[in-house]
Order: C-alpha cells, then structure tokens, then sequence
C-alpha cells in the first residue's frame, strides 16, 4: 500500500471539465425552451388583455340619422305619434341587429312637410314619457313632469329643461330620418352623451 496519493487520480476527481461543446449546446437548448415558454404563456395573457381594453380605447362613433317612419304614416294634425328607433347596437364586445334603442314622438302640422322630432325619454330622471290623453300633455309616470304636446314644460314640473327635440330630415323617398342622440338627464343645459 501507497501512503501518498496518487496525483493524477485526485485531480481527475476533484477538477471539472472545462466547458465544451456540450455544455454550450446544453446551455442554448435551455435557453430556447425558456423563451418557448414564455412566448406561449405570456401570449394568450396579451391576447386577453388586448381584448378586454380594445373596445375601451375606441371612440364612439358619431351620431348618424336613422330611418324611422315614411312621411306618409305621420298624420299632419299636429298630434305627436310614438314611434320606435331601430338600429344595430354595439355593447362592448357584443353586436345585436336591428333593436329598439329607443323611441321618438314625431308630429307634423296641416299640409307641411315639417316634421317635429321630439325624445321620449324626460329629461329629468330617463323615464319614458307617455302622452295624457285627458289633459293633451305629455306626462312622465316617474316623478310627475308634464310637458306640453309641443315639448315645453307645464310648471310646476320637477324636470330642468323641455323635452329634447332631436333632429330630423325627409330623404327624396319620403322616409323620416331622425338624428338618435342621449342626452344627460337631471340637468337643465342639453348635453348629448358620448
């Protein structure tokens, strides 16, 4: 028996390989898997998040006028008619085709091709208004405004303003086109909602 070690077999024990191909290649191979991984978890993480803000960032498109009636269906007695507003409606991320988003009373006087748009929504508190048949004012069941049938407001009445007209104009084919705009309730100044 030897009571010196031998050299050469302790170095062979105690030192490492010097880095080589293999390692590198270990190395790069390792490095591509982590970015994979990354790739294919962060990106349906961005996806969604793109998703969920998209309809946040875009404008609201401008009002535009909608077909409501033919000029022929509003009698010229000057009597205000209801008649519903049709169009697609965008909620965010869900379309839904040809749906009331609400209503307006139109009215014409004798013979004129005038046509008198008015919202049917009170501009004090949002609730649709309906027309008194007994007194000939517009009534909101709410909170008790009454309007006369030309919009004004019959005092004493809980509503800052008159009921807001809208704008209105008749095509070469005679169908009534009405500018649908919101309006913010609750204050006396008209102010369309965005």
């Amino acid at each position: 028996m030897r009571s010196t070690p031998d050299k050469a077999t302790d170095f062979e024990k105690t030192s490492k390989p010097a880095p080589g191909p293999e390692h590198r290649r270990s190395f790069v191979i390792k490095a591509i898997a982590l970015a994979c991984g990354a790739i294919a978890t962060l990106s349906p993480f961005a996806a969604g998040v793109w998703t969920y803000l998209d309809p946040l960032r875009r404008q609201s498109k401008a009002s535009t006028f909608i077909r409501v009636v033919s000029l022929g269906s509003i009698p010229d007695d000057g009597i205000p008619r209801l008649f519903p507003i049709v169009s697609d409606r965008l909620d965010a991320w869900t379309g839904f085709p040809s749906e009331p988003i609400g209503a307006v009373y139109l009215s014409r006087e004798n013979g004129s091709p005038q046509v008198k748009a008015l919202s049917a929504i009170c501009p004090h508190a949002g609730c649709f208004v309906g027309i008194s048949a007994p007194s000939d004012c517009f009534r909101c069941p709410c909170h008790n405004s009454s309007f006369t049938l030309s919009g004004a407001m019959i005092q004493p009445s809980p509503s800052p303003r008159e009921m807001d007209t809208l704008d209105c104009q008749i095509d070469e084919s005679g169908q009534v086109l009405v500018k649908w705009e919101n309006f913010y309730t609750g204050i006396a100044t008209k102010v369309p909602r965005a």
